[in-house]
């Protein structure tokens, strides 16, 4: 069942992705409620899996791996299950989602140079599952990754810290 958020949520995890590094006591300054508000807060957003994690955000480009690509799998009927191990055992497939259309798979993969790129492609194409793929490359980032603007439509409860209250 999905997690309701409310504003304090929305604003703890803004306040998590502006200052990442930031304490308990720290967010709970920056967002004028208790530190054991915000303790379980972060608690409870990582039971119901919207944190997922507090690994670094790591730049393919700026580690050397600024060729990317997106790539659009069709396979044999039933080989979902070989094809994701095969895309694993490839390094430069960064992420892979199931999908429905003209494609079964969409992959998301970097490479150092267009060389590195082709030997992905190829690696790619060299499964037995994959019966015919597209690539289109990857020219420049217009939007990075983000989720705040879409969960802040859904924040629709009200949030029970008093700083929070209408």
């Amino acid at each position: 069942m999905p997690h309701a958020l409310d504003a304090l949520d929305l604003a703890l995890l803004e306040a998590l992705r502006d200052h990442p590094r930031a304490g308990d006591l720290e967010l709970s300054r920056l967002l004028s409620v208790a530190r054991a508000t915000v303790q379980s807060r972060v608690a409870r957003l990582e039971e119901a899996g919207v944190v997922r994690g507090w690994s670094p955000q790591v730049s393919l480009e700026a580690a050397g791996f600024g060729v990317a690509a997106y790539v659009s799998l069709e396979i044999a009927q039933g080989a979902l299950d070989s094809v994701r191990e095969e895309l694993l055992a490839i390094a430069g497939v960064v992420e892979a989602f199931v999908t429905t259309g003209t494609s079964d798979v969409l992959c998301r993969v970097a490479a150092a140079s267009h060389a590195g790129l082709q030997d992905v492609l190829l690696d790619l194409n060299r499964s037995g599952s994959v019966v015919r793929s597209t690539s289109v490359m990857v020219l420049s980032t217009l939007i990075e990754p983000r989720v705040l603007p879409l969960l802040a439509t859904t924040a629709t409860r009200p949030p029970r810290a008093p700083a929070y209250r209408g």
